[in-house]
């Protein structure tokens, strides 16, 4: 196996640097077409009626858009962009999507049809030591508006890692409950992943190239997306409540989920959840969100509070 060489631990000299980036910002603009909302719904199985101007961007639907548009010769050995740039350029291997927080102003979706803007700002990066080595965690802080104002914001977090070595024992896995009265099991396989890919217009060869991604980063197979399995827990939601509106929702990677094998995604609706502080005035219950692996251990943990 030829693992990607880890980085010598980050020293304070580079730490320094990095977080020069902190506050940094960025915009970006584009047109919220129909068709990338077509290629979601057929890429999630759904039989939703074409979009047409004026139809809501459903829940995550944005990643579709705002999409970089880095130049081939620009692209690192993994599909990335090289570092740099908007994001600080951390020496370390592996670059996740760990999480984030979502707000949606549901007086004022987002629209096909709206000339969109997202500004963007990386807002905290953090240095932490863990039983692998460093781990840099960038939180960017996205706000999206139309022309009627603001439609939602976003907390996005980034870690960066070492890459696992040989012997290294992995992290215990955590048991997903067994049970919800709502569930859906589906296989991701090579063709849903390169779908999702082409829609993000993500290059990271993890998610398509299984010759890189087990003989270079080691994975046992094609990683699933973070941003896809959270976009999954979402549509399970529409699924079982067509007719409520997401406020907010926050979600954490726990484990990789990998292609080939059944992904549980499940559902518990609540009726109200104690201390909300999402600060969306939603008031309309949470549901809590997870899905499993074929082995029954947790990947992701959600929670999706509905508007009233």
């Amino acid at each position: 196996m030829n693992t990607p060489t880890n980085a010598a631990p980050l020293d304070q000299a580079t730490l320094t640097h990095l977080q020069q980036w902190q506050g940094r910002t960025e915009t970006a603009h584009d047109a919220i077409a129909a068709a990338p909302l077509r290629g979601l719904a057929a890429t999630l199985d759904r039989d939703d009626a074409p979009p047409a101007t004026g139809t809501p961007v459903p829940p995550l639907g944005h990643w579709l858009y705002f999409l970089p548009h880095t130049r081939q010769s620009a692209l690192g050995p993994d599909g990335h962009a090289r570092r740099g740039g908007f994001l600080p350029p951390v020496p370390l291997p592996r670059r996740m999507w760990a999480g984030g927080r979502l707000w949606w102003q549901t007086d004022n979706p987002l629209t096909v049809g709206d000339e969109a803007e997202k500004r963007s700002r990386i807002a905290r990066i953090t240095h932490k030591r863990g039983r692998s080595g460093d781990l840099l965690f960038v939180l960017v802080r996205h706000e999206v508006h139309n022309a009627r104002g603001l439609c939602l914001t976003e907390e996005h977090d980034i870690v960066y890692c070492a890459a696992a070595a040989p012997a290294q024992e992995a992290a215990a896995p955590v048991p997903a409950p067994t049970s919800a009265p709502w569930q859906r099991c589906i296989t991701p396989d090579d063709v849903l992943l390169f779908r999702y890919s082409a829609l993000t217009f993500n290059g990271h060869r993890i998610h398509y190239d299984r010759r890189y991604v087990t003989e270079v980063e080691g994975y046992p197979g094609l990683v699933v997306h973070g941003p896809l399995v959270a976009t999954l827990l979402t549509d399970l939601v529409r699924r079982h409540a067509p007719e409520r509106k997401l406020s907010r929702f926050a979600f954490k990677a726990v484990r990789p989920v990998f292609d080939g094998h059944p992904l549980t995604l499940s559902g518990q609706p609540q009726a109200e959840v104690e201390g909300n502080d999402s600060g969306s005035g939603s008031g309309g219950g949470c549901i809590r969100l997870w899905a499993a692996d074929y082995q029954g251990w947790l990947t992701m943990q959600a929670e999706a509070w509905m508007a009233e």
